[in-house]
């Protein structure tokens, strides 16, 4: 019997995807890449997987990957588990004393675990951070009707900055802390393009459930490839940009705002959707940047 050959990995396609990655492979030798991890694959133990292997992948050619990750499901779940109803207000938990001490032992103790060893599987790299740590993230009560809250008032990177250089993968929990030492649960976008910012990253990363910035959010076919700062804004201010898009499209901006040079919003529901943007010419998802879009 004659063998059936998929003819999507003949030897000549793996080798032109090759060819084709080595000049960005060039282009971002040494950069600082920060990606944030959350929604669907972050849940689904396949794309965790290959999130993973994307993620040590850049760092063996070169790119210094630092990831941001949320876990705001798992949050509820445990809350759930434990008697405990959850109160949103515009969009964000509402986080007594009990519901921060769930929020840091998902966030530190599962979730950022969980990504650690799955990035380790492949060798010795990554290492589990909170923003309390080696004080990370400064930050302050948001509202004191939504509770422990924060808003970021400082990042001071040097503990990220130490572990890069020895080319390890920071993994971060997004909790910050105040001077007296109280903790803050913060919005992990947020963090993410603050942290982009602090670092002088070439791309902060946004792994969505969306085929990336939609002009109508149930048409996915409408996605938007590159855009700017202003250009979004003017989307924002017309309606073009709406409901629970706001709040990515604003963390991209202020990804670049602090000094990104780029931000990426990517459907992390693609496998290796990442290597997809960062090494082929087509890219995928949408890329915003302060100036012109397509530099």
């Amino acid at each position: 019997m004659t063998p059936t050959i998929d003819r999507g990995f003949e030897p000549e396609r793996r080798a032109h995807a090759l060819i084709e990655a080595l000049p960005y492979i060039d282009r971002f030798r040494g950069a600082v890449v920060v990606v944030k991890f959350g929604g669907n694959a972050m849940v689904d133990p396949d794309l965790s997987r290959t999130f993973a292997e994307d993620i040590v992948l850049l760092r063996s050619v070169g790119l210094k990957p630092v990831v941001v990750h949320g876990g705001g499901p798992q949050i509820g779940n445990l809350l759930g588990r434990l008697g405990k109803e959850s109160e949103f207000r515009d969009g964000l938990r509402v986080t007594d004393a009990e519901t921060l001490d769930v929020a840091r032992m998902v966030l530190v103790g599962k979730v950022g675990r969980d990504i650690v060893g799955s990035i380790n599987v492949h060798g010795a790299y990554a290492v589990g951070l909170s923003g309390e740590d080696g004080g990370l993230i400064r930050a302050k009560e948001r509202d004191p009707e939504l509770g422990f809250v924060g808003d970021i008032v400082e990042v001071k990177p040097n503990i990220v900055e130490r572990l890069l250089a020895e080319e390890m993968i920071p993994v971060i929990s997004t909790i910050g802390s105040d001077p007296s030492g109280q903790a803050y649960n913060i919005n992990a976008d947020t963090v993410a393009g603050a942290l982009a910012g602090a670092l002088g990253a070439e791309k902060a990363v946004y792994l969505t459930d969306v085929p990336g910035l939609l002009k109508d959010i149930n048409d996915p076919e409408s996605i938007i490839a590159t855009s700017t700062v202003d250009e979004l804004r003017g989307l924002i201010d017309d309606g073009t940009i709406a409901g629970g898009m706001i709040p990515k499209v604003n963390a991209c901006i202020e990804a670049v705002e602090a000094g990104a040079n780029a931000a990426h919003m990517l459907d992390g529901r693609v496998p290796h959707v990442l290597l997809l943007e960062l090494f082929t010419d087509a890219g995928i998802g949408t890329k915003i940047t302060q100036g012109d879009a397509a530099s």
